[in-house]
């Protein structure tokens, strides 16, 4: 299968006001808007995409129907101090504040208003303990 896009889509029972989470608080932009689903696009990056579908529309399966849960989205960035900084000046939620890990990640973790889990991330060294858990010679990064 030779895979051309792949993003996430959130199901929610806020479509618009999911979307507006991230077009504010993530630099997303809106490419397609209707009142069940909404296709953004990273203001910043156009191969950073996000779908938000309404979790109960009739195009979901049935079995699969609801809000979307044990999810979490990774934003890897240049500067997640300023993203940081923005996220606090928002007045968003912190469930991981800002730090520096031996497995190779300087992140912080937030959630968007349906209890989604983003952890936005920069590439750091990784500790010897960590760099020896890569499979036959991959490095992080």
């Amino acid at each position: 299968m030779k895979t051309t896009s792949y993003y996430p889509v959130l199901m929610t029972g806020d479509v618009a006001g999911t979307a507006v989470f991230y077009v504010e608080h993530f630099r997303f932009k809106s490419l397609f808007e209707s009142d069940w689903y909404v296709h953004l696009q990273s203001a910043e990056d156009r191969r950073v995409n996000l779908g938000i579908v309404q979790g109960d529309h009739e195009t979901i399966p049935e079995e699969g129907r609801g809000r979307t849960s044990g999810l979490l989205i990774n934003f890897e960035v240049r500067d997640p101090d300023a993203v940081y900084q923005r996220i606090i000046s928002a007045g968003l939620p912190v469930l991981c504040p800002l730090r520096d890990e031996p497995f190779g990640q300087r992140h912080f973790i937030t959630k968007d208003p349906n209890g989604v889990l983003i952890d936005v991330i920069k590439p750091i060294p990784l500790s010897p303990e960590f760099q020896v858990q890569f499979v036959d010679g991959s490095t992080a990064g």
